[in-house]
């Protein structure tokens, strides 16, 4: 099946993700304290945790780091207590954006994210308004040149939804959010290594933006991405 460009998008998104260590490693705290006070501090028997220390180790934060803020989220050291909030809405041309944060202060993280949409040209929804055109899924990404027979065979017989090849030559590869790490597992130990591998919000149509419809619904999508309650934000902009 033959799926949008996604190479450009990706390795822009990397790029800025390199530029901000610090706010990548906050994000990733965050994620784990909240993994691990919901379902525990044993990475045996919590996916979520599991999947918060993969993108821990991958931003190179130090094991003690990780261990630290398992503890604390499970009690045995005093942390701060934060809940998820997902906001949904417009951008330009219509795009639809999920925003998923974690707060210690949710009258805080509202009105960021509501001045954020108002300011850049967006507008906030209603829960339930935009996320019915996202699919929960794992997604696997591999580079361009990489072989689409290989991937496929291992990908499928592990238990994977679909594989994807983009236009550009990248392979997608999706799954069941219960299937990802088994998926993921497989094909690492096939050799194939993606250059992204992680559980997201999929767009199942995109709206196409260019020239400066583009660059402001990217203005937007930065602005939002960079606050700091924010941990993740997804669209339907092929930009």
């Amino acid at each position: 099946m033959a799926g949008h460009s996604k190479w450009a998008n990706i390795q822009h998104r990397k790029g800025r993700q390199d530029e901000k260590r610090g706010k990548v490693w906050t994000r990733v705290i965050r994620e784990i304290m909240v993994a691990a006070r919901t379902g525990g501090g044993d990475l045996t028997a919590n996916p979520r945790l599991r999947l918060a220390v993969d993108k821990a180790k991958a931003a190179n934060m130090p094991a003690d780091t990780i261990k630290r803020n398992i503890d604390k989220a499970t009690g045995n050291l005093e942390g701060v207590s934060y809940e998820e909030i997902r906001y949904e809405g417009y951008g330009i041309g219509g795009a639809a954006i999920i925003v998923d944060t974690m707060t210690d202060n949710r009258v805080r993280t509202v009105a960021e994210v509501r001045h954020a949409f108002s300011k850049h040209g967006g507008n906030m929804g209603t829960e339930g308004s935009v996320s019915f055109q996202f699919k929960h899924c794992g997604q696997l990404i591999f580079a361009p040149g990489t072989s689409e027979d290989k991937v496929m065979e291992v990908a499928l017989e592990a238990g994977a939804e679909d594989v994807i090849t983009d236009d550009d030559g990248a392979i997608e590869v999706l799954t069941a959010f219960a299937d990802f790490e088994s998926v993921k597992n497989a094909l690492e130990a096939a050799g194939l290594q993606p250059e992204v591998a992680e559980v997201t919000m999929r767009a199942e149509n995109t709206i196409e933006l260019v020239g400066e419809e583009a660059a402001k619904m990217q203005k937007l999508l930065d602005i939002l991405e960079d606050l700091d309650d924010v941990q993740e934000v997804y669209h339907n902009a092929a930009l």
